[in-house]
């Protein structure tokens, strides 16, 4: 819950007037001292991210035809969604970019040959 900006006005204008310090504003007000020190600094909260969080579906898979190999940040740019909701976005969709697909292949080790002389005892 965050304090509305009249009480904020309030609590900076009554330290500036009664010459309080921070500690002792806060005491008065039943409220943290770190939180006066910040109203003191900027009495309005901060704005949060303008950007969206969720990006659409069916657009990300239509968007993944024509580029497969596009990075992530070139995606955001073009959905106007941060990297993390891409990322999410993919995950769920099951849409994976691996750049070197042989690599794991020529890894892989060959299985062991048995072998099949008759041994007669």
């Amino acid at each position: 819950m965050s304090y509305s900006i009249d009480f904020r006005r309030k609590v900076i204008s009554t330290r500036e007037e009664e010459g309080l310090s921070i500690r002792e504003t806060a005491k008065q007000f039943r409220i943290g001292p770190a939180s006066v020190s910040r109203w003191i600094n900027q009495i309005a909260s901060k704005v949060s991210t303008t950007r969206q969080r969720k990006s659409d579906k069916s657009e990300l898979i239509k968007d993944v035809e024509p580029y497969p190999d596009a990075y992530q940040k070139k995606r955001e740019e073009r959905f106007g969604v941060c990297q993390k909701a891409i990322w999410q976005a993919l995950k769920k969709l099951g849409l994976t970019y691996k750049k070197n697909s042989t690599s794991s292949e020529s890894r892989r080790k060959r299985p062991a040959s048995i072998s099949t002389k008759n041994t007669t005892v």
